[in-house]
């Protein structure tokens, strides 16, 4: 039987990563649950192998499951009865296999029941449920919308919501609006308090994904007069205290599974969920996070399937007495999609780790006063986290949707026929580049750690760890191209133009990001050359044009042209 686990061992590789010893041992808090829980390890490598047993599981319900409904459930998808949303029939049969399977609350400590994974390890089976099925993704995935009420809420809110996640109850947070898309500050849902304290919610939410769920998390407006983020707070919404209703299911291009709602409150019960007035300022940050770490998983996991099922196609197929992955301009794409992926998903497990460590910091930091070493350690990797993760949700999204667009091609007439796979996977993929903040949102929250250096850094400290005799002359042209990014950086910054910035700032990213990912995967082909040779080398002979590219324009742009680029 097919397993997206096993079959595909550039998923355990990531698992041998130096720093996932610390991520264990942090995690683990050093293995104290092993005498109160009969599935807790008693060291690193049990932790390990639980770790391994628990993806297994999941790459074959990936596989012998979820892949197979896909077809139905993008074809049926959700339909709306009474004022509330119904799912397609195969979902259902998704979520009771996942719940069988015991792959609910993923991150949540032993006592609440859950399997207290590291974010790594839930990127990892988040990558493999996307590439079965990107839609379900989303409804499975959302779970991890109770980090926040675990990180924020009391503990009477956390023995309340979280073992019911953990029991495969389903989470949505409901923060846009009909009138406030990314701009949050606009959102004007209300919320009231009754004489005995009760909050009650009114108003409504639009482009909620899952917005029928039983729990919600919930960004209002608690301050009367105000009309900015300063006046927005958090809440605890509870499908069984009634008073919302789904007034629309919005009929999407692509992740039918995944129902995004129009909800109306009707003097809804809710809790608040921390301190008042730290909405959006605080909460919807963690929140949004965390789901730009759901959506880089997704993003991998559909850049995967479209190069599976191009490679797959590619073998089969057969003109003039071949094979087409036998012809050059066929082989070049089908082995830049491998590099791609292979490159987003490094980039996505980097990125989990270093949200790994100064999260598990956080968290003990709550228990016990952290020593100044750790306090270290957690200002270094909070700061990794935070420039690492508009990077990787914009350049993965990005290239999901470019191996996407390539599967159909390489698929020719076919891939325009609605009966091949590739075409929901073209159609899935395109969300990913717009939700949980667009490419162009990525890039101003990018730009930052460009123009101060932070990414060149970076780069300049990969440039020291030792690589493989193969991978040297791979690392002396990336020396050339941070070299690049580095003269486009001091240009930009010496012209003192707030708008030139603005116009370039995603070629900066970009190169930034060309630069990072080519490291990684070097190091990864270093470690595990049969996995990773072939993907380093093509993917530095496509970033390598792409810098250039990029330089090119920078360098020989001059202000005064951007007046030909006003409308």
């Amino acid at each position: 039987m097919a397993n997206y686990y096993t079959d595909h061992p550039e998923i355990e590789f990531h698992l041998s990563h130096p720093l996932m010893k610390r991520i264990v041992d942090l995690k683990e808090r050093n293995y104290e649950d092993k005498d109160k829980f009969a599935d807790a390890p008693v060291c690193y490598e049990d932790a390990i192998e639980n770790y391994k047993r628990i993806l297994d599981i999941t790459g074959d319900v990936a596989a012998n499951i979820i892949e197979p409904n896909s077809e139905d459930v993008d074809l049926e998808g959700p339909h709306l009865e009474n004022g509330r949303m119904i799912y397609a029939s195969k979902t259902y049969e998704n979520l009771d296999a996942t719940r069988k399977a015991g792959l609910w609350g993923i991150s949540m400590p032993r006592r609440f029941g859950g399997l207290n994974l590291p974010i790594t390890v839930f990127s990892m089976l988040s990558e493999m449920v996307s590439a079965a099925d990107s839609g379900f993704q989303n409804v499975w995935s959302l779970q991890s919308c109770i980090d926040t009420l675990y990180e924020f809420g009391t503990p009477e809110q956390q023995a309340k919501y979280i073992p019911r996640i953990c029991q495969g109850e389903t989470m949505s947070m409901d923060l846009t609006e009909p009138d406030a898309g990314s701009d949050l500050q606009r959102v004007m849902l209300k919320a009231t308090q009754d004489a005995d304290g009760t909050w009650r919610l009114n108003g409504v939410k639009r482009f909620i994904t899952n917005g029928d769920s039983d729990i919600h998390l919930v960004l209002a407006r608690s301050e009367e007069g105000t009309r900015d983020g300063r006046g927005l707070s958090m809440f605890i919404y509870d499908k069984r205290d009634g008073g919302v209703d789904v007034r629309h299911i919005e009929n999407k291009l692509g992740i039918h599974g995944s129902p995004t709602c129009e909800l109306v409150y009707k003097n809804a019960k809710a809790e608040l969920c921390g301190d008042r007035k730290l909405g959006l300022i605080k909460y919807v940050m963690s929140l949004m996070n965390g789901a730009r770490l759901g959506i880089m998983a997704q993003a991998v996991g559909l850049s995967e399937a479209a190069y599976r099922e191009a490679y797959a196609y590619a073998l089969d197929r057969k003109q003039f007495g071949k094979s087409i992955i036998e012809f050059p301009a066929i082989a070049e794409i089908i082995a830049l999609m491998r590099a791609k992926a292979d490159a987003s998903r490094s980039m996505l497990y980097e990125t989990a780790r270093f949200v790994d460590v100064y999260k598990a910091l956080d968290d003990i930091s709550k228990e016990r006063k952290l020593t100044p070493e750790e306090r270290q350690e957690q200002k270094k990797y909070a700061k990794l986290a935070d420039s690492f993760t508009p990077l990787a949700k914009g350049m993965n999204s990005e290239y999901a949707n470019q191996n996407a667009y390539d599967c159909i091609q390489i698929h020719g007439g076919s891939g325009f026929m609605l009966e091949y796979a590739c075409q929901r996977i073209y159609r899935d993929a395109r969300i990913t580049s717009i939700y949980e903040g667009t490419t162009q949102l990525q890039t101003v929250a990018a730009i930052r750690y460009v123009t101060n250096g932070s990414y060149l850094a970076t780069i300049r400290e990969f440039e020291t760890i030792p690589s493989s005799q193969e991978m040297d002359p791979l690392k002396t042209r990336l020396v050339e191209m941070a070299n690049k990014l580095e003269a486009c950086m001091n240009k930009v910054k010496e012209a003192q133009n707030q708008e030139l910035l603005d116009f370039v700032a995603r070629r900066l990213m970009e190169m930034a990001a060309d630069c990072i990912m080519a490291h990684l995967l070097i190091q990864d082909a270093t470690k595990a050359p049969e996995l990773f040779t072939k993907s380093a080398v093509v993917y530095l002979n496509y970033v390598e044009a792409e810098v250039e590219k990029h330089s090119s324009f920078i360098l020989n742009f001059k202000a005064d042209e951007l007046a030909s680029y006003r409308q």
